[in-house]
């Protein structure tokens, strides 16, 4: 039965004046209800968190600064983004302040970061919360003047944000001391140990003070079987917390997957940037040629794209970076080694054009956007080369990732037929005649030399030439080595030859045989005769 009752079209009066009242600002939904002036933290602390806009915990920060600001160890699980940078810096600052026995000169935390970029972003993070508090601070990295930090080393310093190889060589060679080590922290545990560098973790850690007279916080975005024993090894009774991506990351990504072939991958991901509104948009690839070639291609067809590799020089690197975040680049093209320290808060898209073969690294890559409660887009090119990566990563989420299929007019032509420069193929093509020449001249058949005659003189052959007056001429066909040598002992006479070459003189007896060991049956009896 039809309800033809009227509707009332017209807003109702209570509700035009509510809508009319400015509502206060809510608080996001990534964000608890702890303050950070709650907790034990000195002013000079505070400052600087207020400074770097800090007031309201995160889900990461509430539950390790109660721990780590009361002296005990730390282990946590959380992806980038969740502000657990801002938890362990905190705790460092609150820790050195309180310190009444101090080192001078000597250092008293160190952190260990994998890349340089996240060991430039601490630093710089680092620099806003400790304005007020007087500490120094430096990042000890490579592509910087070696001499010039072993400096500012041996000056003296507080805090020391570092990768693991640069710092070892200073130690190694007594620039940088350990005794003053009070509080370790170790971020993107599991990345360091992917990189390869679980002996030199090791060797930093075996090298600091005991685990009962230091502090040590570890954070990782997955606590895997090697990260677990690092802190079973290393740390003291850590208290372990979790932020699950589920909770921090996942919630705000719209994830997107398409399947296609390997040869119309590149057409559907030029497709997809006409068709999506993105602002800032990060392509992930799995190797480095891969990233080479698709930043041509992407250049090519009119994009502003730049490519980073793990290789790239470490000035090129940070030219990059500051380049991309200050919105100067649209699209970075990178690997998952250089990606590592990305930290970005208005990257609207994540694209994967390669797969990854590990969970883990799938949800390294979608924390790129979606950070600090924004939301974002992460989409997947699922070719036939990594399709069967596609079931580690959805396991290690939980859930499958939602498929869409592209319209036949999404895709479109590249018109990029090489992604190599004009200058580079002209090069190129130039050098291909003198090949092809120094290839027919190399299969030409090679003629037997002609049998000559050559003069030999006494004592050649024995790494001994006489004066020329005493030289002869012999005329010896060159039928190799030991005509000549024939050839000389005709006509020289032994006693010519300089002492030194004179051919040994045979015995004139023959050697007696030694007589057999006694303890035989046949000695025995030789022993009698005798």
């Amino acid at each position: 039965m039809l309800n033809n009752k009227p509707r009332n079209i017209m807003p109702d009066e209570d509700e035009l004046l509510e809508s009319l009242v400015p509502k206060r600002a809510e608080k996001p939904n990534f964000l608890t209800d702890t303050r950070f002036d709650e907790f034990k933290i000195p002013p000079e602390v505070l400052m600087g968190l207020k400074d770097a806009g800090f007031t309201l915990c995160t889900p990461i920060q509430a539950r390790a600064l109660p721990l780590s600001l009361a002296g005990q160890d730390v282990a946590g699980q959380a992806q980038t983004g969740t502000g657990k940078t801002a938890a362990f810096l905190t705790t460092i600052a609150s820790r050195i302040l309180s310190l009444e026995n101090r080192v001078p000169r000597l250092p008293s935390a160190l952190i260990v970061a994998p890349t340089r970029e996240l060991a430039q972003q601490i630093h710089e993070e680092a620099e806003v919360l400790f304005r007020h508090t007087g500490l120094t601070l430096m990042q000890v990295i490579g592509g910087i003047d070696y001499q010039k930090q072993a400096d500012m080393l041996r000056k003296g310093v507080d805090v020391v944000i570092c990768t693991p190889g640069r710092i070892i060589d200073y130690f190694k060679q007594g620039v940088f001391k350990t005794e003053g080590i009070k509080i370790i922290v170790i971020d993107e545990a599991d990345r360091l140990l992917d990189l390869g560098f679980s002996k030199d973790m090791r060797y930093i850690l075996q090298k600091l003070p005991n685990y009962s007279k230091r502090q040590s916080m570890l954070f990782s975005a997955t606590l895997s079987h090697r990260v677990m024993e690092l802190t079973y090894e290393y740390m003291n009774l850590p208290e372990f917390i979790s932020v699950t991506p589920e909770d921090v990351v996942v919630e705000g990504i719209n994830q997107i997957l398409y399947h296609v072939s390997k040869e119309s991958k590149l057409s559907l991901l030029l497709g997809l940037l006409k068709r999506e509104k993105w602002s800032r948009v990060l392509i992930f690839a799995n190797t480095k040629s891969s990233v080479e070639r698709l930043t041509g291609k992407l250049k090519g067809n009119g994009y502003p794209a730049e490519g980073i590799t793990g290789d790239l020089p470490q000035s090129k690197r940070f030219s990059l970076m500051e380049r991309y975040k200050k919105g100067n680049i649209k699209i970075l093209v990178a690997t998952d080694v250089a990606s590592r320290g990305i930290h970005v808060e208005d990257i609207s898209h994540v694209i994967n054009y390669d797969l990854p073969n590990d969970g883990e690294i799938y949800v390294h890559r979608i924390g790129r956007t979606a950070r600090a409660g924004k939301e974002g887009s992460a989409i997947c090119l699922s070719c036939d080369e990594f399709v069967l990566n596609l079931e580690n990563i959805e396991n290690k989420i939980g859930y499958k990732i939602p498929v869409e299929w592209a319209e036949d007019d999404w895709y479109i032509e590249d018109k990029c037929k090489s992604v190599f420069p004009k200058k580079r193929y002209e090069e190129k093509k130039k050098r291909r005649p003198v090949k092809e020449v120094a290839r027919t001249k190399s299969i030409q058949p090679i003629k037997p030399k002609e049998k000559t005659k050559k003069n030999y003189f006494p004592g050649t052959f024995f790494g001994f030439t006489p004066p020329v007056s005493e030289q002869k001429d012999v005329a010896v066909i060159e039928t190799g080595i030991e005509a000549g040598i024939g050839a000389i002992k005709d006509a020289v006479k032994e006693d010519e030859l300089p002492q030194t070459v004179k051919p040994k003189k045979k015995h004139r007896y023959r050697r007696k045989s030694r007589p057999k060991a006694v303890g035989t049956v046949e000695g025995k009896e030789a022993k009698k005769e005798t």
